[in-house]
């Protein structure tokens, strides 16, 4: 296509404003009280996966590209919280850990068009692309077949835009918020350049990694992290789960520079439990939020919450691939500390 690799951020942070606009349509509708949310998902997955693989038939430039992109991310937002809204419909003692699993499998899923390539390393990408639009539509269908609205579904509260005010006010929502911030800013960026890390890494030692391969196992152990921070969260509370993994993750980005030059079999699982604290906290977080708002704005203060966050990874991947123009992914990384230092100062007053 001619792509050229700073185009990495605009078209990854295509994606993520298609999600944030997407998600204030979503919430300001609130369309998934007037439509029962298993055929909101299925819509949303079959049109997500036409505009994934509209790329394949339109244009192939920057312009074409980040259009698509953007759709694709707009649907999205029919799927990740519509998703969330599903469990919260059939679970309520439950929730968090559900939330834990349904993370997880949305970990799993980002990682899966690794492995397609990993198995298929001769394979154009466009049979890539088009595999998984298939495979997201098929999840799609098993939705409306297999899942009716739980038992548990209610009305949203109508959406609030106020309720932002509360992520500038003192109290545990705040802290909640600030600190989801913080993971996002690292989050997708580690995500989007995984495969550069692990590139850089066969530079260095002259290597032939298979990147897709690798960046599968890396980004697919977050999914055990969601599911592991699911459960402990019912014994060690969501704070201390979170903080956790903010504090693993950064000290993980500060080591980078160094264990980059070491052996493969002190890199990859090093790389692995970074991949597995970078998101083991997401679901926490949406947890954390959710407890510490007032009851009539959670719907409004958990939508808001997840739009700035997002909005937050834009910056993020944007000023990552700025600096790697300049520096070597191994020093320019560093920024990524940002996140977690601001995250672990923010959410410390809930673990009292």
């Amino acid at each position: 296509m001619g792509l050229k690799l700073g185009d990495l951020g605009s078209i990854t942070s295509a994606v993520q404003a298609g999600f944030i606009i997407g998600t204030l349509i979503f919430a300001v509708t609130a369309i998934s009280d007037r439509i029962s949310p298993s055929k909101i998902f299925f819509f949303c997955s079959i049109l997500g996966a036409l505009f994934n693989v509209s790329i394949y038939v339109l244009p192939q430039d920057l312009l074409s590209i980040i259009g698509s992109r953007f759709l694709t991310g707009l649907m999205l937002a029919g799927i990740y919280p519509v998703g969330m809204k599903i469990a919260a419909d059939w679970y309520k003692d439950e929730l968090g850990k559900a939330i834990g699993y349904l993370v997880g499998a949305l970990v799993l899923g980002t990682a899966f068009p690794n492995l397609i390539r990993a198995f298929g390393a001769t394979l154009d990408w466009s049979v890539v692309l088009i595999s998984v639009s298939l495979l997201a539509s098929f999840g799609g269908l098993l939705v409306l077949i297999f899942i009716t609205d739980g038992p548990h579904r209610q009305a949203m509260v109508k959406f609030n835009p106020k309720a932002i005010t509360f992520i500038f006010k003192p109290g545990g929502f705040r802290s909640a918020a600030l600190g989801y911030f913080g993971h996002q800013w690292e989050l997708y960026t580690f995500w989007a350049f995984t495969p550069i890390m692990l590139a850089r890494y066969n530079f260095i030692h002259t290597n032939d990694l298979q990147i897709s391969l690798y960046t599968f196992f890396i980004i697919a152990s977050g999914s055990l992290g969601c599911v592991a921070g699911g459960i402990w969260s019912r014994k060690l509370g969501s704070a201390y789960v979170a903080w956790m993994n903010l504090l693993i993750s950064g000290i993980c980005i500060l080591l980078f520079p160094i264990i980059i030059h070491l052996p493969l079999f002190v890199f990859l699982p090093y790389m692995m439990v970074w991949g597995w604290t970078v998101v083991g906290d997401s679901a926490q977080f949406s947890a954390l939020a959710a407890a510490n708002a007032p009851k009539q704005m959670i719907g409004s203060g958990l939508t808001i919450m997840n739009s700035l966050g997002f909005a937050v990874t834009i910056v993020s991947i944007y000023v990552l691939s700025f600096i790697i123009n300049y520096i070597a992914i191994e020093y320019a990384i560093l920024i990524l500390l940002i996140g977690p230092a601001f995250g672990l100062f923010s959410i410390y007053p809930l673990r009292k």
